[in-house]
């Protein structure tokens, strides 16, 4: 079986075609970072207008360099939700021109639930696991029972992880993404402010949930004084964020019983983070998975792969009258496609 795979969920436009028997055979990304780096953050007039323009070139080149023919495809899979609307409409449009000119099933997709099955691209997991979701607009923890069986334990109150990220970056002055430039000046600095740990150690209602709007607040602030050097605040800004992640998943862990983690989405790339979970999943004895970082941002290879599970699996497919959402919970996600 072949499927086509479209991602258009923020500032990347993403076509990917993943065969069953051979794998990935092509996955190509079409980044608008230089493009949004002036606005310190995705400007969702502009991601459209890119997405517009590059949707075409890049599902050419997807196309030429997995060498086949768009009449070879068995399903078009495109990311459905959560997103900017005005750049998945862009992406969901073209994935029903091709259902309409090719007569071939569409196959909605999640964006958060493309981000965890990515592991499946590189290595198998074995149900039930803890997903935890870190990017730039998503902090979720789920338990992952089965393909479509899903157990949401808590997201982000406000700030999502990788936007904390970028906010502290543009307060440093260190340009954008955040994610990567912190990280690689936290290496060269010392923790010489212990920053909060925002609802770390939280025992009520928001045991699993998270909240980086007040740490970003303290950051603020000490930057203010002008006491700190900027390799001094970043890794002491990165510490508190790495020891919330993984305490909050380690809480779930031993909480519910599980022996394995998968975490995924572009904050899973941060080298501090992948050091200190291993080594938590060493000292407590539970095994710790990470996609490969080409697949831990946005792509369209895990759309394809987990649209090629959810047709083979399940059947799931939609018609012209679907709509992308811009808000929909993973384990709602499931109830309302097999409504449409």
């Amino acid at each position: 079986m072949i499927i086509l795979g479209i991602e258009t969920s923020c500032d990347d436009t993403g076509v990917s075609v993943f065969h069953s028997e051979k794998g990935i055979l092509s996955n190509v990304v079409s980044s608008q970072v230089k493009l949004h780096a002036q606005w310190g953050g995705v400007y969702p007039d502009l991601a459209a207008r890119e997405h517009t323009k590059n949707i075409i070139p890049v599902l050419d080149n997807a196309l030429k360099e997995a060498g086949i023919d768009l009449l070879d495809i068995d399903g078009i899979a495109v990311t459905v939700a959560p997103g900017l609307i005005v750049s998945l409409v862009i992406g969901i449009s073209a994935a029903k021109a091709l259902k309409w000119s090719l007569k071939k099933p569409l196959i909605p997709v999640h964006h958060i639930e493309a981000h965890i099955f990515a592991i499946f691209l590189s290595e198998e997991v074995e149900f039930p696991f803890v997903a935890l979701v870190v990017s730039g607009g998503h902090t979720e923890l789920y338990i992952i029972k089965g393909f479509e069986d899903y157990l949401y334990l808590g997201g982000t109150l406000d700030d999502a992880a990788g936007e904390a990220y970028d906010k502290v970056a543009r307060m440093l002055g260190l340009g954008y993404p955040g994610g990567p430039i912190i990280d690689k000046l936290a290496k060269e600095g010392k923790e010489v402010i212990k920053f909060p740990r925002p609802l770390l150690g939280e025992k009520g209602k928001n045991r699993f949930n998270f909240s980086f709007s007040g740490l970003k607040s303290a950051v603020m602030r000490e930057i203010e004084k002008k006491i700190y050097r900027k390799e001094d605040i970043a890794r002491s800004f990165q510490e508190a964020v790495v020891d919330v992640l993984v305490g909050k998943t380690v809480d779930a862990v031993e909480e519910f019983g599980i022996k394995n983690v998968v975490v995924a989405g572009g904050v899973s790339a941060n080298s501090r983070l992948r050091e200190k979970f291993l080594k938590e999943g060493k000292r407590k004895n539970f095994s710790v998975h990470f996609p490969p970082l080409y697949l831990c941002t946005d792509n369209a290879a895990m759309i394809a792969y987990t649209g090629y599970r959810r047709l083979k699996e399940k059947g799931t497919t939609i018609g012209y009258d679907f709509e992308g959402k811009a808000r929909l919970r993973l384990d709602r996600f499931v109830q309302y496609i097999n409504q449409k």
